[in-house]
Protein backbone atom coordinates (compact mmCIF):
# COMPACT_ATOMS: atom_id res chain seq x y z
CA UNK A 1 0.00 0.00 0.00
CA UNK A 2 2.68 2.52 -0.95
CA UNK A 3 1.48 6.11 -1.32
CA UNK A 4 -2.06 5.38 -0.24
CA UNK A 5 -4.77 7.41 1.45
CA UNK A 6 -4.62 4.81 4.23
CA UNK A 7 -1.27 6.30 5.32
CA UNK A 8 -2.80 9.74 5.99
CA UNK A 9 -2.61 10.82 9.62
CA UNK A 10 -4.97 11.51 11.08
CA UNK A 11 -7.05 9.17 8.97
CA UNK A 12 -10.25 10.22 10.75
CA UNK A 13 -10.93 13.12 13.08
CA UNK A 14 -14.57 13.85 13.85
CA UNK A 15 -16.67 15.44 16.56
CA UNK A 16 -20.27 16.36 17.25
CA UNK A 17 -21.98 18.15 20.14
CA UNK A 18 -25.45 18.29 21.65
CA UNK A 19 -27.11 20.13 24.52
CA UNK A 20 -28.58 17.86 27.19
CA UNK A 21 -30.92 18.86 30.00
CA UNK A 22 -28.89 17.28 32.80
CA UNK A 23 -25.92 18.13 34.98
CA UNK A 24 -22.40 17.22 33.84
CA UNK A 25 -22.35 14.62 36.65
CA UNK A 26 -25.53 12.98 35.35
CA UNK A 27 -24.22 12.92 31.77
CA UNK A 28 -20.87 11.48 32.88
CA UNK A 29 -22.60 8.70 34.85
CA UNK A 30 -24.22 7.47 31.62
CA UNK A 31 -21.37 7.88 29.11
CA UNK A 32 -18.77 6.30 31.42
CA UNK A 33 -20.93 3.20 31.98
CA UNK A 34 -19.83 1.31 28.86
CA UNK A 35 -21.91 -1.82 29.62
CA UNK A 36 -24.93 0.47 29.02
CA UNK A 37 -23.66 1.37 25.53
CA UNK A 38 -26.36 -0.82 23.97
CA UNK A 39 -28.78 1.95 25.01
CA UNK A 40 -27.00 4.56 22.91
CA UNK A 41 -24.45 3.11 20.47
CA UNK A 42 -25.40 2.30 16.86
CA UNK A 43 -23.18 -0.82 16.86
CA UNK A 44 -22.04 -1.68 20.41
CA UNK A 45 -24.48 -3.99 22.19
CA UNK A 46 -22.87 -3.60 25.61
CA UNK A 47 -20.21 -5.79 27.08
CA UNK A 48 -18.23 -6.20 30.27
CA UNK A 49 -15.22 -4.91 32.13
CA UNK A 50 -12.52 -7.60 31.83
CA UNK A 51 -9.67 -5.86 33.66
CA UNK A 52 -9.54 -3.15 36.30
CA UNK A 53 -12.27 -1.23 38.07
CA UNK A 54 -15.30 -0.19 35.98
CA UNK A 55 -14.75 3.11 34.15
CA UNK A 56 -11.27 3.67 35.67
CA UNK A 57 -8.20 4.74 33.68
CA UNK A 58 -6.34 1.62 32.54
CA UNK A 59 -9.38 -0.67 32.79
CA UNK A 60 -10.24 -2.81 29.77
CA UNK A 61 -13.75 -3.15 28.37
CA UNK A 62 -14.75 -5.99 26.04
CA UNK A 63 -17.56 -4.82 23.81
CA UNK A 64 -19.99 -6.89 21.80
CA UNK A 65 -20.80 -5.29 18.48
CA UNK A 66 -23.35 -5.91 15.74
CA UNK A 67 -23.04 -4.56 12.20
CA UNK A 68 -25.74 -4.95 9.58
CA UNK A 69 -25.18 -5.87 5.96
CA UNK A 70 -26.12 -2.42 4.67
CA UNK A 71 -23.34 -0.49 6.47
CA UNK A 72 -20.99 0.52 3.63
CA UNK A 73 -22.43 -2.59 2.00
CA UNK A 74 -19.89 -2.81 -0.83
CA UNK A 75 -16.83 -2.96 1.46
CA UNK A 76 -15.33 -6.15 2.94
CA UNK A 77 -16.32 -5.37 6.54
CA UNK A 78 -16.99 -7.67 9.47
CA UNK A 79 -20.75 -8.27 9.52
CA UNK A 80 -22.91 -9.64 12.28
CA UNK A 81 -21.49 -9.98 15.79
CA UNK A 82 -17.86 -9.31 16.66
CA UNK A 83 -15.92 -8.27 19.75
CA UNK A 84 -13.53 -5.44 20.54
CA UNK A 85 -11.43 -4.44 23.52
CA UNK A 86 -10.67 -0.92 24.63
CA UNK A 87 -8.62 0.63 27.42
CA UNK A 88 -9.89 3.68 29.32
CA UNK A 89 -7.41 6.53 28.84
CA UNK A 90 -9.20 9.38 30.65
CA UNK A 91 -11.89 9.39 33.33
CA UNK A 92 -12.56 12.78 34.89
CA UNK A 93 -16.06 12.82 36.42
CA UNK A 94 -18.33 15.50 34.94
CA UNK A 95 -15.60 16.44 32.38
CA UNK A 96 -14.25 13.71 30.09
CA UNK A 97 -14.32 9.97 29.42
CA UNK A 98 -12.11 8.44 26.70
CA UNK A 99 -10.98 5.04 25.51
CA UNK A 100 -8.47 3.57 23.05
CA UNK A 101 -9.20 0.58 20.87
CA UNK A 102 -6.79 -2.33 21.29
CA UNK A 103 -5.51 -5.01 18.92
CA UNK A 104 -6.40 -8.65 19.58
CA UNK A 105 -3.06 -8.86 21.43
CA UNK A 106 -4.15 -5.85 23.57
CA UNK A 107 -1.65 -3.48 21.98
CA UNK A 108 -2.61 0.18 21.74
CA UNK A 109 -3.97 1.53 18.46
CA UNK A 110 -4.39 5.15 17.43
CA UNK A 111 -8.15 4.74 17.52
CA UNK A 112 -9.49 7.02 20.25
CA UNK A 113 -13.12 7.58 21.20
CA UNK A 114 -14.43 9.89 23.86
CA UNK A 115 -16.91 12.26 25.40
CA UNK A 116 -16.27 15.72 26.78
CA UNK A 117 -18.85 17.45 28.96
CA UNK A 118 -19.21 21.16 29.69
CA UNK A 119 -21.84 23.02 31.67
CA UNK A 120 -24.10 24.84 29.25
CA UNK A 121 -27.43 26.63 29.40
CA UNK A 122 -29.82 24.70 31.61
CA UNK A 123 -27.73 21.55 31.55
CA UNK A 124 -24.67 20.35 29.70
CA UNK A 125 -23.10 20.25 26.28
CA UNK A 126 -21.88 16.76 25.41
CA UNK A 127 -19.24 16.40 22.69
CA UNK A 128 -18.58 12.97 21.21
CA UNK A 129 -15.33 12.62 19.29
CA UNK A 130 -13.28 10.07 17.38
CA UNK A 131 -9.72 10.26 16.12
CA UNK A 132 -7.75 7.64 14.25
CA UNK A 133 -4.16 8.71 13.75
CA UNK A 134 -2.51 5.81 11.96
CA UNK A 135 -4.81 3.25 10.39
CA UNK A 136 -5.68 0.35 12.66
CA UNK A 137 -4.97 -3.26 11.77
CA UNK A 138 -8.67 -3.62 10.92
CA UNK A 139 -8.69 -0.70 8.48
CA UNK A 140 -5.54 -2.03 6.82
CA UNK A 141 -7.15 -5.47 6.46
CA UNK A 142 -10.38 -4.01 5.02
CA UNK A 143 -8.50 -1.95 2.43
CA UNK A 144 -5.63 -4.31 1.62
CA UNK A 145 -7.13 -5.70 -1.59
CA UNK A 146 -8.94 -2.53 -2.68
CA UNK A 147 -7.75 -0.32 -5.52
CA UNK A 148 -6.66 3.17 -4.49
CA UNK A 149 -9.89 4.57 -5.93
CA UNK A 150 -11.90 2.17 -3.76
CA UNK A 151 -9.74 3.00 -0.72
CA UNK A 152 -10.63 6.67 -1.22
CA UNK A 153 -14.28 5.71 -1.65
CA UNK A 154 -14.12 3.62 1.52
CA UNK A 155 -12.59 6.46 3.56
CA UNK A 156 -15.28 8.87 2.28
CA UNK A 157 -18.11 6.38 2.96
CA UNK A 158 -16.69 5.42 6.37
CA UNK A 159 -16.32 9.08 7.35
CA UNK A 160 -19.99 9.65 6.48
CA UNK A 161 -20.94 6.56 8.52
CA UNK A 162 -18.92 7.79 11.50
CA UNK A 163 -20.53 11.24 11.30
CA UNK A 164 -23.99 9.61 11.39
CA UNK A 165 -22.90 7.38 14.29
CA UNK A 166 -21.68 10.35 16.36
CA UNK A 167 -24.95 12.23 15.79
CA UNK A 168 -27.11 9.16 16.45
CA UNK A 169 -25.17 8.36 19.62
CA UNK A 170 -25.69 11.87 20.97
CA UNK A 171 -29.42 11.77 20.14
CA UNK A 172 -29.78 8.43 21.93
CA UNK A 173 -27.78 9.57 24.97
CA UNK A 174 -29.96 12.68 25.19
CA UNK A 175 -33.10 10.49 25.13
CA UNK A 176 -31.71 8.07 27.74
CA UNK A 177 -30.70 10.83 30.13
CA UNK A 178 -33.68 13.13 29.73
CA UNK A 179 -36.18 10.27 30.14
CA UNK A 180 -34.59 9.01 33.40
Amino acid sequence: MANTIIDNSPLFELRASKAISATPEQVYAVVSDLPRSAEWSPECRGGEWVSGAPSAVGSIFRGENLRSEDVVGWAPLIRGVWYTEARVTAAEPARTFRWMMLTHARADQESLWGFDIEPGGEGSVLTHHFRMGKATAGIRKITAELSEADRKRFIADWTAKLERDLDETLDRIKDVIEKQ
